[in-house]
């Protein structure tokens, strides 16, 4: 009964969270007829833009002179650098800054000699010498439109936003097979469950790019704190509690480079997954004593805690090696309630970007998206109870970019490349005991179990595959 038990409380912890995918989809789809007109504004207010960068040596020159040529009055912004690398990247930033600054852009570049704080630290060491009353970041990939400040601005008219979010687009989403199922996935974050969490008050989050923040706001809600490694989401609940609002703009595009190695795309997902729990550590409580309604208490709750999904799924995974001993009527028929795991493919398939693919290359798509997020469970598990019981913030490790387009380019050789994969033993092993548990169902007749457990098997296979393939010092394809 302890087994049946604890399969059954996990499930219905999975199943609350696929639902709360499903109900943000309603949502959605209710209100994605609401536009969201840009305001009119009398005169510019004066705008800083952070630049955190740390050895980006393949995109921060095109990110700087990209930046400088943001259609703004020149004498209401200034551009800070914000340069923590250690590597060849600063010497490069000189130069290039060097070079601007004599067409009369008002640019700074700020280096510091140690990371303290990482990400954070490099935006609080910025705010110092900040001139502006709205600041605009950006990380070193993303390419902000012209018109970006002129768009997003105005929309500071209302007094109580103190933060404007832009959707996120993709230099490189036809890169590979890995670009394109994380650009779906991330489509379906800012498309679905941004646009229905900001046109239905529910709170929601500063991304850490292609956004801008009113720096009062910022000082208000405490600054940029680093004892989270997800100090954008942090900083959003806390403004979010003290009364301001994140406005959220999804017409304003500002595209951004995906990682084009899957162990990269691990690294990341390893740093948001800690980041997101520690941050969810440190609001929930602050979180529940505030004075908002109960529904955005509970959808806030469940947005911090979203990155719980991956423990959960190694546990029932775990749990089902005992199943076999101890069977009920309810376990037997409890792992038909994963019919739940349909609700990710709507988000994917019924809201596209514009820029998306076609409706039936999205839906080829949607298999093996659906296998990585199984077959990272392991790595974004280990990530989740780190950020949720120790109290060590843990390493901002960036993830390498590399200004490439085209599967061609994947050949080249990069220091930025990651070559050693974290958890690739664990994850064949994990594949070997669930084929290990397809048998043992087979032969004692569990039938029902069969379908998952395969569903398992291809997706801890398929991420620990890559792993190994992509091992080197080249970028690396997929497919």
């Amino acid at each position: 009964m302890v087994i049946s038990g604890l399969y059954l409380l996990v499930s219905i912890c999975l199943v609350i969270y696929s639902f709360h995918s499903l109900y943000l989809l309603i949502l959605y789809h209710r209100s994605k007829g609401s536009n969201s007109d840009t305001p009119e504004i009398n005169e510019w207010p004066r705008v800083s833009v952070q630049l955190p960068v740390y050895n980006e040596l393949n995109t921060v020159e095109r990110l700087i002179r990209t930046v400088a040529r943001l259609d703004y009055p020149s004498t209401h912004l200034q551009i800070q650098i914000l340069d923590d690398s250690d590597d060849q990247t600063t010497a490069l930033i000189s130069r290039v800054v060097s070079k601007i600054r004599k067409d009369g852009v008002n640019i700074l570049h700020i280096h510091r000699e140690t990371r303290s704080g990482y990400k954070a630290g490099a935006l609080a060491n910025g705010m110092t010498q900040v001139t502006g009353d709205f600041i605009a970041i950006f990380d070193a990939d993303f390419l902000p439109p012209p018109d970006f400040l002129k768009k997003s601005i105005p929309h500071f008219s209302n007094q109580s936003v103190g933060c404007v979010q832009c959707r996120w687009g993709h230099n490189n989403r036809d890169f590979s097979l890995l670009t394109r199922i994380q650009a779906m996935a991330i489509d379906a974050h800012f498309i679905v469950e941004q646009t229905a969490r900001s046109r239905n008050g529910l709170l929601l989050n500063f991304n850490g790019s292609g956004g801008v923040w009113r720096k009062a706001c910022i000082e208000d809600s405490g600054g940029w704190q680093s004892d989270t490694l997800t100090e954008d989401f942090d900083l959003s609940y806390r403004a979010q509690l003290q009364g301001w609002s994140i406005a959220y703009l999804p017409n304003i595009v500002v595209p951004g480079e995906l990682p084009v190695q899957i162990d990269a795309y691990k690294q990341q997902q390893s740093r948001w997954a800690r980041g997101s729990m520690q941050t969810a550590r440190k609001q929930l409580i602050p979180l529940f004593k505030s004075a908002l309604p109960l529904r955005q208490k509970v959808m806030g709750a469940i947005h911090l805690t979203h990155y719980m999904v991956h423990p959960l799924i190694l546990l029932s995974l775990m749990l089902s090696l005992f199943l076999h001993y101890e069977m009920s009527g309810v376990i037997r028929w409890l792992p038909l309630l994963m019919i739940t795991m349909l609700i990710s493919p709507l988000l994917y398939l019924t809201c596209p970007a514009p820029d998306a693919p076609s409706w039936t290359q999205r839906l080829i798509l949607v298999p093996p998206l659906m296998l990585m997020n199984v077959g990272i469970s392991m790595n974004n598990a280990i990530s989740t109870l780190k950020g949720l019981f120790d109290k060590n913030e843990g390493i901002f490790i960036r993830t390498p970019k590399y200004a490439i387009q085209s599967n061609a380019e994947s050949k080249k050789e990069s220091h930025y490349a990651v070559r050693e994969g974290k958890w690739v033993t664990g994850e064949l092993m994990i594949g070997l005991v669930v084929l290990i548990l397809i048998f043992q169902a087979f032969f004692s007749k569990n039938l029902y179990l069969i379908p998952w457990l395969i569903f398992y098997d291809f997706g801890y296979g398929l991420i620990a595959f890559f792993s190994i393939a992509q091992r080197g010092r080249c970028i690396g394809a997929f497919i």
